[in-house]
């Protein structure tokens, strides 16, 4: 059998011996509309029902508002009221997925209030289940749970059923408001607006989007087929509240209805007894809420109830968590003066009514303020002066739980809150040591406040002297860095009290109003010298303002490059910097302008001004020397393309010559005609010439012509008797030995045996006594 054989058996067996062992809620449709409101959903005297009615499944025999029972099950309410878009009875479980897809009735219209309150136009087979009532106390509310079958697969992100519990007074024509709601919003409550994240899914080929969680603190979660009722999904336990007025008429109107495609039906259960009149005392007063009572203040409790028809009776929590009735308490309201939970008890006898309400009330603490002075800097003396007034934030108000609220003129706005100086940061004082009022409050709104006296400082920082430096950039433009802190703020500081701390400013008026602070790294934006204005405080208090000017020296001497100089081997030479300066220092050691230097390497002097600013320049010493040269690589016998390369040894910079009179600054020559050369080598830098050296170029003639005319007559290689031994064969063009020369012979004049030679081409062999063999061949011309 294989796996998922194995797996599906194994599933439904679970599945059948769930659905056998789990209870479901049981479906009464018999009841009458009025024994389900007034026997089921209220169980209150203090609650008086009328004109109860009913609609919903047109079918003969077919409700779709019902009691249910869930005793013995896991559903969230004992017992109840359920209002469905189908036949009632369907509302029992256990979930059935393959029936989801729910029941379609023609002729089962939607309903047109629901449709206006939630905002659509297309309800169907809506169930209604409405009356009038009069509540003796001012809040009703009752416990709801909205389950669908629209809770499968990616339905919630596009499609759900609606329904709304609406109320208004009765005979209004005022809208009806919708108590079924997220809460805290009007958002209505619905499978699109309460689920969890669903994914992208494909269904039979087709591909769906996903969306995001929506309010899923209120999903309960998906059914499973155990659920006690055959829905795919339900909301948590939701109560559905609203305030009254007593012994007014309210019509509400509860009601559940399908979307258009009358499919995937759902259901709204009502808890049994859940519908109560409550006395409402507003959201707790609570520290936690931001709404606490004040310090030193009371709050009155008003049950809104009149005391000719109740009785009251009021408690109070104690320690262990219980409540106690406070003695003499007996009223239709309470004044409370201390921290606690509260709650009353109104009784009516004509009706058997007893309503209650509860209430946590917190008081805050008291808010500790302390007055103060600020003392400001004044560029006149005339009293008026402009103030940061929020530099008091701290001392006024020592709690950080606590915030200033504004600052005021006159204790009156203060304590009302009301024409708070719009800009505290720049205010101008209206007369001398004027009071402004400063409004601290805590989180609960509750406020103090506090005096701050504004005086004009007396103390004074003395006239202070140009704080200078050398410009330190490579190009001396007089704009360089200043570390205010560590040159300037010392000197200011100088014999004044300690504590006190100082911040730069480009002007006065800015460092009058605290604002665009230079950073402690300033270089100065004008050339040479600016003067900044550094504003000294002590701790809020301004201690006093003072200019302190910026100077910026520069020292450019002209002709102070670097250089590099040469010296010749075995000598000295003096290297040297202009006279005037105020110092000078060599690395080498010595204190004028000149240094005499008799060996290479790097050198340099430091020059000072008379204002301290120093620049230095470097020298290089290159040693040189006259060169020697050694030799000779000659390339001859190769007509046009003869060289001759030099070579030397030496540490100067040379330029070469083979005749003596013209130098290059190679020593490889080109293109050298046959004959002798002298070659010599120059040192540049003024060191010497060096040795002679005697170089050959040979090179043979490519024709000769014996004829006895003078010219060429004889074959002969020009200069080859100053050449070491050597052995010159010449032959035919096949090879026969015609001639034999050496040193000893003044050339061939084209016989052999005595008979002239044709014209022709001949080939010959030159081999030196070093081995040096050189062939070529030559033409023969009569």
């Amino acid at each position: 059998m294989s796996y998922f054989r194995v797996f599906l058996l194994t599933f439904t067996l679970c599945s059948i011996s769930t659905m056998m062992n789990a209870q479901n809620i049981s479906v009464d449709p018999s009841k009458t509309p009025v024994d389900l409101v007034q026997n089921i959903l209220i169980n209150s005297s203090c609650i008086d029902v009328q004109s109860v009615s009913a609609s919903g499944d047109p079918r003969p025999g077919q409700t779709s508002y019902a009691s249910f029972n869930a005793s013995g099950t896991n559903f969230p309410f004992p017992s109840g009221i359920v209002l469905t878009t189908s036949p009632s009875i369907n509302a029992q479980g256990p979930y059935d997925q393959s029936t989801s897809i729910g029941v379609r009735v023609a002729n089962w219209d939607g309903d047109p209030d629901l449709n206006r309150a939630i905002g659509i136009n297309n309800s169907t087979q809506a169930t209604v289940l409405e009356f009038d009532f009069i509540p003796s106390s001012n809040m009703i509310s009752f416990n709801y749970i909205f389950a669908s079958n629209e809770y499968q697969l990616y339905f919630p992100c596009n499609f759900s059923d609606s329904f709304a519990f609406l109320i208004k007074e009765a005979g209004s024509t005022e809208d009806y408001k919708n108590l079924a709601v997220i809460p805290n919003t009007t958002t209505p409550v619905s499978a699109t607006t309460v689920h969890p994240r669903i994914n992208p899914s494909v269904t039979d080929g087709n591909s769906h989007n996903g969306c995001n969680a929506a309010n899923e603190t209120y999903f309960n979660g998906y059914n499973l087929p155990s659920s006690p009722i055959d829905y795919a999904g339900q909301t948590t336990v939701m109560t559905a509240q609203t305030e009254v007025i007593p012994n007014r008429k309210y019509h509400l109107k509860l009601v559940v209805a399908d979307d258009e495609s009358r499919q995937y039906n759902s259901a709204v259960f009502l808890e049994a007894g859940s519908f109560i009149s409550k006395i409402n005392f507003g959201e707790d007063k609570t520290i936690a809420n931001n709404n606490a009572i004040c310090f030193g203040q009371n709050y009155v409790l008003d049950t809104n109830l009149d005391p000719a028809v109740f009785t009251f009776t009021w408690f109070k929590k104690d320690n262990t968590g219980n409540y106690m009735q406070i003695p003499g308490a007996s009223g239709a309201t309470y004044s409370v003066s201390s921290t606690g939970s509260y709650r009353v008890e109104a009784f009516r006898s004509s009706l058997n009514c007893l309503a209650s309400g509860e209430i946590t009330v917190d008081f805050t603490p008291e808010i500790v303020t302390a007055n103060t002075s600020l003392l400001q800097c004044d560029d006149n003396n005339g009293g008026i002066s402009i103030f940061n007034l929020t530099k008091v934030n701290t001392i006024v108000n020592n709690d950080p739980q606590n915030t200033i609220e504004g600052f005021y003129e006159t204790l009156a706005n203060a304590d009302a809150a009301a024409n708070a100086i719009l800009n505290p940061e720049n205010y101008v004082n209206k007369s001398p040591n004027q009071i402004v009022f400063a409004r601290i409050e805590n989180a609960s709104g509750c406020y103090n406040t506090a005096q701050v006296t504004l005086g004009i400082t007396t103390t004074t920082i003395p006239p202070q002297a140009p704080i200078a430096k050398c410009d330190g950039d490579a190009v001396q433009d007089g704009l360089y860095e200043f570390d205010l802190n560590s040159e300037v703020t010392p000197q200011i500081l100088t014999g004044l009290p300690s504590g006190l701390v100082v911040n730069y400013y480009l002007t006065g008026n800015d460092a009058l109003l605290m604002v665009n602070q230079l950073p402690n790294i300033f270089k100065n934006t004008a050339a040479s010298s600016q003067t900044i204005y550094a504003r000294v405080q002590n701790g809020a208090d301004c201690y006093d303002i003072t200019p302190i000017e910026l100077r910026v020296n520069t020292f450019d001497p002209p002709k102070f490059e670097d250089e590099s100089e040469f010296l010749c081997k075995g000598e000295e030479i003096v290297l040297s910097v202009a006279a005037g300066f105020s110092g000078y220092s060599w690395s080498a050691g010595g204190n004028s302008n000149t240094l005499t230097v008799t060996a290479p390497g790097d050198y340099s002097v430091t020059v000072t001004d008379s204002n301290g600013c120093t620049k230095t320049k470097k020298f290089t010493v290159l040693l040189s020397e006259p060169a020697t040269i050694t030799g000779a690589v000659v390339k001859d016998f190769s007509a046009t393309d003869n060289s001759i390369l030099i070579q030397y040894t030496g540490v100067g910079d040379y330029e070469f010559s083979i005749n003596g009179s013209d130098f290059q600054n190679s020593p490889s020559f080109q293109n050298v005609v046959p004959g002798i050369y002298y070659a010599s080598a120059q040192d540049k830098n003024g060191c010497g010439i060096s040795n002679i050296f005697k170089i050959y170029v040979l090179d043979y003639p490519r024709f000769f012509t014996p004829n006895g005319d003078g010219q060429n007559d004889l074959w002969i290689i020009k200069n080859i008797d100053q050449m070491p031994d050597y052995t010159i064969s010449i032959f035919d063009r096949y090879g026969k030995l015609l001639k034999q020369m050496n040193q000893n012979n003044s050339g061939w004049n084209g016989i052999f045996n005595n008979q002239q030679m044709p014209s022709d081409d001949y080939w010959f062999t030159l081999l030196f006594a070093d081995g040096k063999n050189v062939k070529g061949h030559f033409s023969l011309a009569r």
